[in-house]
């Protein structure tokens, strides 16, 4: 079996109802990446910590040094698990991500986090140009309601329509539960 590598994209206090820019289903996909993360731990699979901070202070959201930006209780890194902060929606770049994925071995990748239609997109895909294998699971993922040229798409239909993009032409799309049971 491959090593693996989980990967906690953004799940910070940004997202929650109390923050500034709340996610559907935030809470549940967190509990999700809550349980992924104690089994990993459990497994002694490297887990890594992706946060989100603008580049500048004067930004509306991810505002360096606040509460915000701060990853939720639930899902918070012990020990010497890393965190990578970011400026992009990117996970990859301009950060040392793939230098520590190399350091611990990691040979295929587990996402979860936010947002779905966003950074889990950039990064998903980004993993894949570089030849991991990715598997997303879907409930531990979440996203907002978004609007183009008059039309709102429910958070809901965002999310199935990245899941099965990933699915189609990216990786393995699974529940926490399935993921959990086969391993």
């Amino acid at each position: 079996m491959k090593q693996r590598g989980l990967i906690v994209i953004d799940l910070q206090n940004e997202y929650l109802p109390s923050g500034n820019l709340p996610l559907s289903g935030i809470e549940a996909a967190t509990a999700n990446a809550a349980r992924v993360i104690a089994d990993a731990r459990a497994k002694r699979i490297p887990v890594f910590h992706i946060r989100h901070e603008v580049a500048s202070g004067d930004a509306p959201i991810f505002k360096p040094g606040t509460h915000a930006v701060e990853i939720q209780p639930a899902v918070a890194p012990v020990g010497d698990e890393p965190v990578i902060v970011k400026n992009h929606i990117n996970a990859f770049r301009d950060t040392d991500l793939r230098q520590q994925l190399d350091t611990h071995g990691v040979e295929e990748i587990i996402i979860v986090g936010a947002m779905s239609h966003m950074c889990v997109d950039a990064c998903v895909r980004a993993a894949v140009d570089m030849g991991y294998p990715v598997t997303v699971l879907h409930d531990a993922c979440a996203t907002l309601d978004l609007s183009f040229d008059g039309v709102t798409v429910p958070a809901a239909h965002v999310h199935a329509a990245m899941m099965a993009a990933f699915e189609f032409g990216y990786g393995t799309v699974t529940s926490t539960q399935s993921y959990l049971t086969a391993q």
